[in-house]
């Protein structure tokens, strides 16, 4: 082969080769537009499910956001919010920290707790995506607590279900209203615990500094006996070590019951021993 036709095969080559090469990239390139086109399809896929969990799970979705937020230490937590019907004996009223973000109680003789925007609502909550006038919770006697719906814009939903009647509301519903969702507890009974045994009374009297807090061992419905023996109780009181423990509990301690605290206070600091 001569040399003419050696350089003429050389530019022949790079010529294929550059050709090639261009095929490769532009074959690249349809590929990951390709790829591209199919990811941007999937995403919309996912988002329309996700509108569509949303639309019909929207407590339960708010509820796993917000256990997520909680356990993440980068992020404020979550202030749980709720509401409390309580049904007492002479009175029925309602506990929240909805307003403002402070625990109230808050009464209201007809037994309709208003909710929404305006300044007039009983439970006055800060959200543009409440209206001003959005729902309200209604006590009906020997029926229940009720969710009432205002034919507001964005809707007040009960576990998922829209309020287009009034719903009963049930210990430990999920109310959904605007973009706020909180908790709905019912409270319908109440126990009276014991008194304190007098051992753990002396071990939880607090101190606030130097001065001790008092603490009643009787309940306040409770008549107290009237002392006896005042005078003699008072006066060895005095000459004990604890007369300054005592002294706040002087209105509030029978006579028994100083005679008592001050044996089991001997008793552990003296112990007895006969010869």
């Amino acid at each position: 082969m001569t040399a003419e036709n050696e350089k003429a095969i050389i530019p022949d080559c790079r010529l294929r080769q550059n050709i090639y090469d261009r095929n490769q990239a532009i074959q690249g390139l349809s590929i990951m537009a390709d790829f591209a086109q199919t990811e941007i399809q999937r995403r919309l896929s996912l988002y329309q499910v996700f509108l569509k969990l949303y639309e019909h799970n929207s407590s339960l979705l708010d509820e796993i956001l917000q256990l997520e937020n909680v356990y993440q230490p980068s992020l404020a937590r979550v202030k749980s919010c709720y509401v409390n019907g309580v049904v007492d004996t002479t009175a029925v009223y309602l506990i929240t920290n909805l307003c403002e973000n402070k625990t109230q109680t808050l009464r209201q003789p007809q037994q309709i707790w208003t909710i929404g925007r305006d300044r007039s609502s009983g439970i006055r909550i800060a959200d543009s995506y409440l209206s001003r006038r959005h729902a309200a919770i209604q006590y009906i006697d020997t029926q229940g607590f009720y969710l009432v719906d205002f034919n507001s814009t964005n809707g007040s939903f009960v576990n998922g279900e829209r309020a287009y009647q009034p719903l009963e509301l049930k210990d430990g519903d999920r109310i959904k209203l605007g973009s706020m969702t909180f908790n709905f507890f019912i409270n319908h009974t109440y126990r009276i615990l014991p008194t304190v045994a007098m051992e753990l009374l002396m071990q939880l009297v607090p101190r606030i500094g130097n001065n001790p807090v008092e603490i009643s061992t009787y309940p306040r419905n409770r008549q107290k006996p009237l002392p006896e023996n005042l005078d003699d109780t008072l006066i060895t009181a005095k000459n004990s070590d604890l007369s300054g423990k005592l002294e706040h509990l002087h209105n509030t301690l029978s006579t028994e019951q100083k005679s008592e605290i001050l044996d089991r206070f001997f008793n552990r600091q003296i112990p007895y021993n006969p010869k």
